[in-house]
């Protein structure tokens, strides 16, 4: 581009030297929101509201549920009448009615069982795939300050195994307590009708029984969560050395992660086999208690039977419920632990379900104005990230880009060309100070308004496994596939498509692994082509190609920069050369803009910069530049 072609920096980029005036200030909202859990009947309470919107199943498996319970309760009576009637002399007929009222009943019960496990199944698998929606929602909402602290493998685990606990908690074990808590009233009640002796014998064995259940309950979710977290700690482990499986094989790290892949499993079994232990202890101390409670009313029955008290019928109902309430009890105690185990998982998905974003959004958003020129401005920013305060990015930055420019940032790593990106997207909130898009503050428009419009392409592209096709559509889900193929034509990504047996149809794998760098980068472009935004955010596109492709990709760039406000992260000389203006960043702090020529005049820093770092090393400048440089310090 020639001198003339050029604009200076006051038409396109206006810089204002800090102020020491008074700054808006924006507050800042909480890192996190969490509920109270202070008992598990808290988290089964959030549990149940995802079963809401399927009442009329829940009501469906509970009749179910109701009718198989009372169905096997009356199998007692179908005992007594067989022993006191069945089983006298010439009582055949009456034992054929019996017999058949028996086979009725086990008939209505079972087809009450397949109904209430159908549902109960369904509703287990309906209820943990509407969790995992609302925690991915929720994710997805997330500014990238949260998943700076989180590790990705834990959040993995928590939708795979702490959904499965609660889908089989919701499935089978909820279903189990409800039908064995039915069991043990309804068999408490027969038993009083029996025998009312032998019932409030039951009956003080029962406070005995249930006291473990209460007094273990509690510990066994304490170490259910711990497990749980320890599990999660292994899944982020997984997780970030298989995908950095390259670099753990180049340093020859295998032995070493295995060691500490082994270390974490040993963590793992060991807080299992404290809930395990726990859990078992439970389950034989109340088997053993009611197993003993009903020899103990066997013992008192039989001298009753003896006496003429009650009849043999009667002592058989009443063992046939005593031993229907003991298992019962068992299988509560059992499922108690489940739940226990489930709330401790729970809690984990609640904690991400209510995570509050850092970047609220405002009730009613502004709207951009129609062919407004979408200025952008920064006006006294001061900025730091999240949990460094005392390290500022941006103290009092002010800057005014015009649209439809050519911006070039240059400076040193660390001096906030990156982190300017960020806050233009705003995936981060500034301390002090306002950034405006068309003079509206970038807080008072709604994030997704934002943010359509903004193209990026990053220095390190993103590819996602899955097809050509739909990783360029990414920039425009609405897109048809002539409309990907144009802007891949655009872009020179037909040239290696063409080599692929599939074409646009071809699965990149993970993270593009089939793909070169320049060949990510080329799908990158065309993404950003297709999305066809008003501004674009290039972390200098080309500096992943060979030559050949650099020429073709900035044809491609050329043309996606027509008519737009780009602004670049410039590591090449070709980049600033072509720029209406250049800013040049140090430190957080604007130090230097204009053209290139007038930079390399009236900018040191820039001098040296664009002599070291924008030129070839086999530059005749190179060598004369480097010694340069090396005299001023």
């Amino acid at each position: 581009m020639s001198e003339s072609n050029h604009l200076s920096s006051t038409e396109s980029v206006k810089v204002s030297a800090p102020t020491t005036g008074q700054n808006k200030t924006i507050n800042q909202p909480p890192d996190t929101a969490r509920i109270p859990l202070k008992n598990t009947s808290a988290v089964l309470r959030w549990i149940a509201a995802f079963l809401k919107p399927y009442r009329y199943k829940v009501i469906a498996a509970l009749v179910c549920l109701l009718i198989g319970s009372l169905t096997w309760l009356s199998l007692g009576q179908g005992v007594r009448l067989l022993v006191d009637e069945g089983f006298t002399q010439g009582a055949s007929q009456q034992l054929n009615r019996i017999m058949l009222a028996l086979l009725a009943i086990i008939t209505i019960s079972s087809i009450a069982v397949f109904c209430r496990f159908y549902l109960m199944s369904w509703l287990g698998e309906r209820v943990s795939n509407d969790i995992r929606c609302l925690v991915y929602q929720r994710l997805l909402s997330l500014p990238p300050a949260f998943f700076a602290k989180a590790r990705t493998g834990e959040v993995i685990s928590r939708f795979t195994a702490d959904t499965t606990l609660i889908q089989t908690v919701i499935g089978s074990s909820f279903s189990m307590a409800l039908r064995s808590s039915v069991t043990v009233m309804g068999g408490i009640i027969m038993m009083a009708f029996t025998s009312w002796q032998l019932t409030g014998l039951v009956l003080l064995a029962v406070p005995i029984v249930l006291g473990p259940i209460v007094l273990l309950g509690q510990r066994v979710r304490n170490l259910s969560r711990t497990s749980q977290d320890k599990v999660a700690d292994l899944g982020a482990y997984i997780d970030e050395t298989l995908h950095e499986i390259h670099t753990v094989q180049a340093y020859g790290h295998e032995a070493i992660d295995k060691a500490h892949f082994t270390g974490q499993t040993q963590a793992i079994m060991q807080a299992a086999s404290a809930r395990i232990k726990y859990r078992a202890f439970l389950i034989a101390i109340v088997l053993f208690l009611s197993i003993a409670a009903i020899v103990s009313v066997t013992w008192f029955g039989a001298f009753q039977v003896m006496n003429g008290a009650i009849s043999g019928g009667d002592l058989s109902a009443f063992l046939f419920y005593a031993v229907m309430v003991a298992a019962a009890m068992a299988t509560i105690s059992e499922v108690f632990s489940d739940i226990q185990h489930a709330a401790g998982a729970a809690e984990r998905l609640i904690e991400l379900a209510h995570t509050q974003s850092e970047l609220v959004e405002r009730a009613q958003p502004q709207a951009l104005p129609a062919n407004t020129p979408l200025d952008i401005g920064f006006d006294n920013v001061t900025f730091s990230y999240p949990g460094q305060a005392n390290n500022q990015v941006f103290n009092q930055l002010s800057l005014t880009i015009k649209a439809g420019k050519r911006i070039a940032l240059v400076g040193p790593s660390g001096a906030g060309k990156s982190s300017l990106f960020s806050l233009l997207q705003r995936f981060y909130d500034i301390q002090q100070g306002s950034i405006t898009l068309a003079g509206i503050p970038i807080d008072a428009l709604s994030l997704s308004t934002l943010r359509q419009q903004f193209a990026l392409v990053p220095q390190d592209p993103v590819i996602f496994a899955t097809s050509v096709l739909e990783n360029v559509r990414y920039g425009r889900p609405d897109a048809t596939e002539d409309d990907v193929i144009h802007a891949c034509i655009a872009a020179r990504v037909d040239e290696f498509i063409d080599e692929f047996n599939e074409g646009y149809q071809t699965y990149l794998g993970e993270r593009g692994i089939r793909l070169s760098g320049g060949q990510k980068q080329r799908i990158a472009i065309a993404r950003a082509l297709l999305a066809d935004r008003p501004i674009l955010l290039l972390d200098e596109a080309t500096s992943a190609l060979d030559a050949i492709s650099e020429i073709k990709v900035k044809q491609a760039l050329d043309e996606l920069m027509l008519d737009k406000t780009s602004i670049i992260i410039a590591h090449r000389l070709s980049t600033v050369i072509n720029a209406d203006c250049i800013i040049v960043l140090e430190q957080g702090h604007i130090v230097a803009s204009g053209t290139h020529h007038e930079l390399m005049q009236s900018s040191p820093l820039y001098h040296d910069f664009a002599s070291l770092q924008l030129l070839d090393e086999q530059h005749p400048d190179y060598q004369a530049a480097a010694g340069l440089a090396s005299a001023r310090q």
